[in-house]
């Protein structure tokens, strides 16, 4: 038999939820004190007129306009009044007129100005004219169907026995509407805002997708290394780096002056690229049915590094032509010139890149076979020769990279001594390594993948937290106010967001592809490139579509701070407290966001 009895309801229960309810009534109190709400603020006459003035002049843009005739009436008024009896003159009503009651007053009396005839549903300022002829206002106007007006105004104090004039000047719209000069430049902005967010979202794409690799947890956890290898990874990368800096500087001069004889500069960019990419087919076979000899390897190796020489020249003379090329067609494109100024811009990118990329493959490749080596080395030591040229090796490397950590801070602090940034930090790394050595034993695998995944992931997020609001005050310091801060800050903060959103879609990949891969004894690369890119292309696309309609928004913003487009000019109006110039760039700007988020979602329907 069930038993209907309710449960008695326990007090402690009904405490408990009272004292929640108390708890969430003061920390709400607390909010409305610390937010400073004030709703009475809301009923007070002027901020309600102000308000007013605002939505109205909002729902007014500052958009279209009429060419305008004008209509001047005049009228004589003396102040003060003569001492003789003075009657103005009859005015003829077979025009338009205006009649002040009365016809001569003393300074600062009220009088009642009448105008007849005028142009009907006209508006207009009213403005006293002093025998000086500086225009004192007495108001605004405004005729009715009929052409008639009236309004109050005191007479200002500029006594004078001469007549003097009381002047109304009413605008007739003629003619078809046409674009105000604010609808202007509001188109202008609002192209630059949307190739801004274009330029921002492709150069963040192509940063963001190397890195989200590194950021993928799954693809980095499987990368490890032994202390031996890990070492000489640590001690050649620095190396590489420097020498691949110096030889990319040698090389880029070298291509420099190549490509001031272009036919032998188009001669060398059509026979090298077929050069490189028949080393590149030799030192990376698509199978191997046996380990290559050391000799073998060795041998690839200097062909990836004439490879890299071989790039580097066609780079450099690519760049110098296109330089040489795009500043003749500057000049003779005329208003295509634009064309000649890419082909510059982009030569000078190149020019850019090269000693950056040089270096960054000199560091990988010298690395990865350092590693590799130091690998084959420990395999082939006894365990008392792994832990003393292990533990020698890993002082070297904890020495290399406190020393670089102690540079990068006298970078930024100027402590000069090197005693302080160099020597102790070069210490304290040997006996970080000593420990590490010490404590490792030959057979122990380092997590090098997962080092590298945390190192990405912290700079990442660090990136990400930082507005681009604030990145493009820093960019403004460094090219000047314009839209080119607003592409280096968007671009900045779209590799991080990007970066984050792409290695999030590797982590969820389907794991068979990868383990058929590695079944069949493909390295890392190999993995990433043949099962993790098939599957993240899809949502890839996704993501940068997506991510050029959220720098479209962006950008409206970081004009603000000086970061060019519609922001930039919107800003400007808002100070100005010029409103039916902001309503217009804010119906831009509201008309481009709904029309990229609809051309986004339709471009994902097809493609993804």
């Amino acid at each position: 038999m069930k038993n209907n009895q309710k449960p008695k309801a326990s007090i402690w229960r009904s405490l408990g939820l009272a004292a929640s309810i108390i708890a969430a009534v003061i920390i709400y109190a607390y909010g409305f004190q610390v937010t400073k709400v004030n709703l009475e603020e809301t009923k007070s006459p002027r901020r309600q007129e102000q308000l007013l003035r605002i939505i109205r002049a909002l729902a007014k843009p500052d958009l279209f306009v009429y060419d305008k005739t004008e209509v001047k009436i005049t009228v004589p008024v003396q102040v003060p009044c003569p001492s003789k009896d003075w009657k103005p003159a009859a005015p003829d009503t077979t025009r338009p007129y205006i009649v002040v009651t009365p016809a001569c007053a003393d300074p600062g009396t009220e009088v009642v100005i009448e105008g007849f005839n005028m142009p009907a549903k006209t508006e207009g300022p009213l403005n006293f004219l002093p025998p000086s002829k500086v225009n004192l206002s007495l108001g605004d106007i405004q005729t009715d169907a009929n052409g008639y007006f009236k309004i109050s105004a005191k007479l200002p104090n500029r006594p004078n026995d001469a007549a003097q004039t009381i002047e109304a000047i009413v605008r007739q719209p003629v003619g078809a509407p046409h674009l105000t000069q604010t609808a202007y430049d509001t188109w202008e902005k609002i192209i630059e805002t949307i190739f801004l967010a274009l330029l921002a979202t492709t150069i963040g794409t192509i940063l963001s997708i190397p890195l989200s690799f590194l950021a993928a947890r799954n693809l980095m956890k499987e990368i490890v290394s032994n202390l031996l290898g890990l070492s000489a990874q640590v001690i050649a990368i620095p190396v590489g780096f420097v020498i691949g800096r110096y030889v990319a500087d040698w090389m880029g001069s070298l291509g420099d002056s190549i490509s001031q004889n272009i036919i032998i500069s188009v001669g060398i960019i059509i026979i090298f690229p077929v050069l490189l990419v028949r080393l590149v087919k030799w030192a990376f076979p698509e199978e191997e049915i046996h380990k290559p000899k050391l000799s073998t390897r060795l041998f690839r190796m200097a062909g990836i590094s004439l490879g890299l020489l071989i790039g580097l020249i066609t780079i450099a003379i690519l760049a110098g032509l296109m330089e040489i090329l795009g500043h003749y067609l500057q000049g003779v494109l005329g208003g295509f010139g634009f064309l000649g100024s890419f082909l510059m811009n982009i030569g000078q990118i190149l020019r850019m890149l090269i000693s950056l990329t040089a270096a960054l493959t000199a560091a990988g490749v010298l690395g990865s076979y350092a590693g590799k080596m130091g690998v084959n080395f420990q395999k082939k030591f006894s365990v008392k020769q792994t832990k003393i040229v292990g533990t020698l090796m890993a002082m070297a490397a904890g020495a290399m990279i406190f020393v670089l950590l102690g540079a990068a801070i006298n970078w930024l602090y100027q402590i000069e001594n090197p005693i302080y940034w160099a020597f102790w930090p070069a210490v304290a790394g040997a006996i970080g390594g000593l420990i590490v050595g010490i404590t490792t034993s030959k057979n122990d695998l380092l997590p090098v993948g997962i080092i590298i995944y945390y190192v990405t992931r912290t700079i990442l997020n660090a990136l990400r937290s930082i507005e681009s609001l604030i990145m493009v005050i820093v960019f403004v310091v460094w090219v000047g106010i314009g839209p080119f801060a607003g592409v280096l800050a968007l671009s900045l903060h779209t590799v991080a967001a990007l970066a984050k959103l792409y290695s999030e879609q590797v982590e969820s990949i389907l794991s068979g592809p990868v383990e058929a891969i590695k079944a069949t004894g493909a390295n890392w690369m190999q993995t990433v490139v043949y099962a993790v890119v098939p599957q993240i292309i899809p949502p890839y696309i996704s993501f940068t579509m997506y991510r050029w309609d959220i720098n479209v928004r962006m950008s409206t913003i970081i004009g603000f701070a000086g970061g060019g487009g519609i922001g930039f000019l919107l800003i400007q109006n808002i100070n100005l407290l010029n409103y039916r110039a902001a309503s217009a760039q804010m119906i831009a700007i509201a008309i481009v966001v709904a029309s990229m988020d609809y051309l986004s979602s339709k471009m994902r329907e097809k493609v993804v």
